[in-house]
């Protein structure tokens, strides 16, 4: 398959270098926190190991990520000319919810990456001193990913899978999509509860809370404001 534009364009260039399918999911992955392997797979959970460990291979050879042993394993971080693109990939995010944020098909939802998204964007700062247990459930979730435990305590947020037997500060019952279209900006909690495709079941105040806890995705505002007559 063709491999350059064959142009001295560095906008060509540029996309030769960056715009390989799943290639700038994983620099979003990096911009957004992820240093091992794992953690950017779970970002990028219908992307193959195989292909994830190339597409890094790739952005350390163009001299955008850095990899550096941490004991048994690797982590990636970007280095100066990956740092740049903040700004490039958060503009693309905008573009995307201000024109393309429509509603979403069915194939596109995946509790496992909004759980994760949710988890490390979550606002510490709003929690209270004491621990919150914040137990998901997915009526329609993929097997396996129908139950989620986010675990607030000492100013780190948790992702469990399995129970950690912890007292529940809330329980949200939910579909996949109802959860995900908050968290995106395509409606408001207020609506999704109305029409009962999510529910909150715990402390009155807990629950008056949990949106402000929760916060939304870094590109919610901008879909929202497109969504204004």
């Amino acid at each position: 398959m063709e491999q350059s534009y064959g142009q001295f364009c560095t906008v060509a260039r540029g996309a030769e270098a960056l715009c390989e399918r799943w290639t700038p999911l994983v620099v979003r992955e990096l911009l957004c926190g992820s240093k091992r392997f794992n953690e950017l797979h779970r970002g990028v959970p219908r992307m193959s190991t195989g292909l994830l460990a190339q597409r890094l291979r790739h952005l350390e050879d163009i001299g955008v990520v850095h990899r550096t042993a941490a004991g048994k394993v690797w982590e990636y971080s970007l280095t100066e000319a990956g740092e740049e693109l903040r700004p490039i990939i958060m503009a693309l995010g905008h573009w995307g919810a201000r024109w393309i944020g429509s509603r979403l098909r069915d194939d596109e939802l995946d509790a496992g990456l909004l759980m994760w998204d949710v988890r490390r964007f979550v606002r510490i700062e709003t929690f209270p001193s004491r621990p919150v247990v914040i137990h998901f459930r997915f009526r329609d979730a993929r097997p396996g990913e129908r139950a989620w435990w986010l675990v607030v305590e000492e100013g780190v947020a948790d992702l469990c899978r399995d129970d950690p037997g912890r007292e529940l500060t809330l329980v949200v019952d939910s579909s996949v999509r109802a959860l995900t279209e908050v968290w995106a900006g395509d409606r408001t909690p207020q609506e999704v509860l109305r029409s009962k495709e999510l529910r909150v079941d715990g402390a009155a105040q807990d629950a008056q809370h949990l949106w402000r806890w929760l916060g939304t995705s870094a590109f919610a505002g901008t879909r929202s404001a497109a969504r204004q007559p």
